[in-house]
C-alpha cells in the first residue's frame, strides 16, 4: 500500500525520515534545483539525528555556551558539539609539517599588495535616472580630459571632484584589500602605475575617474609569523575530514541494522517500536508469506516458488536469503521504496518482502543499440 502524504518517509543516510520534516527543513538549504534543496535537507536531518543518538548513547549532558558573538547554543547544538568533542580526536599538526606547507606554498604567505591611487568624484543631483545619466556623461567628459592630459588629473580632482580628497588632488593614499567599494578596488587591481581606467566607474556615491599613482607589492611574511596560521588551517581540514568519516560511520551502523532508526515528529530517533530493518531481520514473517501471495498475488507466488525451485531452495528458505541479501546491501532510495510499500500495511513485514521480491523477480529492461560505431 502507497503512504499518504501525511505518513510518506524517505530514508537518508541510512535513517527513515517523515516527508513533513523534509517539507519544514528544506527552507533552510536553498539551492539551484527543489531537488537538491530536498537532498541537502535530508543529509541535514539524518546528520543530525544520528549526532543526537550517539550523545544519549553516550549520556552526554552539556550545557550550552555561548560563541564570541554571545550567542548561546541551544540544547541539541550543545549535544552535537558535545559528541564530536567526545568521540574525535586529532593530533596538533606538528612544527615540521607547517613547514613543509609553507615551503612549498611560498606565494601563499605574503602581505598583500598596496595600491596609492587618486579619483575623482562626480556626484548624481539626484536618485532618478536622469540624474545619473547626467552624472555619468559629466564623469565622461572629465574622463576624457583626464586621458588626454593625464599631468593635469590633479587640478581637475582639486576643481572638479565632490570627494574631499579632492583638495589633495584626489590623493586616496595607501589603500589595502578592502578599503574600498569593490568596484573601485577591482577597477584599480587591473591597472599598472601611471594608468587611468578607460571608463567612469560607479558606486553607490557616483561615478569615478580612477588613477593608479603606485604598486607596492607584497612582501614574503617569515615562518614564525605564519605558522600558528598555517597550523590552525591543517587543524581545521584534519577536524573536517575527522568529522565526515566519524558521521559517515554513523550512517554506515544504520544502514547495515536495517534502518533501525525513524525519525518522530520532532526530529528525534523514534523509540518503543521495531523498524522495518528490524522485522526483516528476524525473517519470522518469511513462513507466511507464501500463504499471503497465494491469497494477494497468485501470479507473483508462482514466480517466487520457480525461482526457489531453480535454486533448489524452498520458498521460506529463498525468501530468508533475498531478504538477508536485502538488507545487507539495499541503498537508501532501494529502502524508502520498501518502506512505502509496507506503510499502512497490516503486517508491514510481508508487504516488504512482497515487495523485494517484485523488485528482484522483475526481469531488468533490456537496452539495445541503435547505431554501432567503430
Amino acid at each position: 500500500m502507497t503512504a499518504t502524504a501525511a505518513t510518506a518517509t524517505i530514508v537518508v543516510e541510512g535513517v527513515e525520515i517523515p516527508e513533513f520534516l523534509i517539507a519544514e527543513e528544506v527552507q533552510n538549504h536553498p539551492s539551484l534545483s527543489a531537488a537538491e534543496a530536498r537532498a541537502a535537507a535530508g543529509k541535514a536531518l539524518a546528520v543530525k539525528a544520528l549526532l543526537l543518538h550517539r550523545a544519549d548513547e553516550l549520556g552526554l549532558t552539556p550545557g550550552p555556551i555561548k560563541d564570541e558573538a554571545g550567542r548561546e547554543e541551544t540544547n541539541e547544538e550543545a549535544l552535537i558539539r558535545a559528541v564530536l568533542d567526545a568521540e574525535i580526536d586529532i593530533e596538533s599538526p606538528s612544527e615540521a609539517e607547517c613547514r613543509r606547507v609553507y615551503d612549498t606554498q611560498r606565494a601563499r604567505f605574503t602581505s598583500p599588495a598596496l595600491l596609492e591611487a587618486a579619483h575623482i568624484l562626480i556626484e548624481a543631483e539626484g536618485d532618478d535616472a536622469k540624474a545619473l545619466e547626467q552624472a555619468r556623461q559629466t564623469a565622461q567628459g572629465v574622463l576624457d580630459r583626464c586621458l588626454a592630459q593625464p599631468s593635469q588629473f590633479a587640478h581637475l580632482a582639486k576643481t572638479l571632484s565632490d570627494c574631499p580628497s579632492g583638495k589633495l588632488g584626489g590623493s586616496l593614499g595607501q589603500l589595502g584589500p578592502g578599503d574600498v567599494v569593490g568596484e573601485i578596488e577591482r577597477a584599480l587591481g587591473g591597472l599598472q602605475a601611471g594608468d587611468i581606467f578607460p571608463r567612469p566607474v560607479a558606486s553607490r556615491f557616483g561615478w569615478h575617474i580612477l588613477k593608479l599613482e603606485r604598486r607596492i607589492e607584497g612582501r614574503e611574511l617569515p615562518f614564525d609569523y605564519v605558522e600558528d596560521k598555517i597550523a590552525l588551517h591543517l587543524e581545521s581540514r584534519a577536524w573536517t575530514a575527522a568529522a565526515t568519516r566519524y558521521v559517515s560511520d554513523l550512517a554506515d551502523r544504520a544502514r547495515a541494522q536495517g534502518v533501525a532508526f525513524s525519525l518522530s515528529r520532532d526530529g528525534r530517533f523514534a523509540t518503543g517500536s521495531l523498524s522495518l530493518g528490524e522485522l526483516l531481520s528476524q525473517g519470522g514473517s518469511a513462513d507466511e508469506l507464501e500463504a499471503w501471495l497465494d491469497a494477494t498475488d497468485p501470479e507473483l507466488a508462482d514466480r517466487v516458488r520457480a525461482a526457489a525451485l531453480a535454486d533448489k531452495l524452498d520458498v521460506t528458505s529463498f525468501v530468508r536469503r533475498a531478504v538477508a541479501h536485502f538488507v545487507d546491501n539495499a541503498g537508501d532510495e532501494s529502502w524508502t521504496h520498501l518502506i512505502s510499500a509496507a506503510q499502512g500495511a497490516k503486517d508491514p513485514a510481508i508487504a516488504a518482502m512482497a515487495s523485494l521480491l517484485r523488485a528482484k523477480l522483475t526481469p531488468k529492461a533490456r537496452t539495445y543499440t541503435i547505431v554501432r560505431r567503430v
